[in-house]
């Protein structure tokens, strides 16, 4: 019997790659399907810089929220970036709870 699992897309810089991988597996373990970034533009992955592909990115992580329960925002020293919020305004607008790493000030 395949049993229901909360989907939970993270969100947040791609500066807190290994912040990223940390949530990813604890959430994981915890029980969850975490949907996380396919790129890491601010830790090394370049492509994000072509022509369109940031945009594309962008778009396609507001897909991935709407396939979540809920997102998870890594906001390391709580921090949150310009992408980010729009990310969170989007989940909230739709409906979606918003969980943090650290709980924003």
């Amino acid at each position: 019997m395949i049993r229901k699992y909360k989907i939970i897309t993270l969100c947040g810089s791609t500066r807190f790659k290994d912040s990223f991988m940390r949530e990813q597996k604890r959430l994981s373990l915890e029980g969850n399907i975490v949907i996380s970034v396919g790129l890491f533009g601010h830790s090394g992955d370049n492509e994000v810089f072509t022509e369109g592909v940031k945009t594309m990115l962008d778009d396609m992580h507001l897909r991935k929220i709407d396939l979540a329960d809920e997102i998870f925002v890594i906001n390391e020293n709580g921090y949150i970036g310009e992408s980010t919020r729009r990310e969170i305004d989007y989940a909230k607008k739709t409906g979606k709870p918003v969980v943090y790493l650290m709980e924003p000030e």
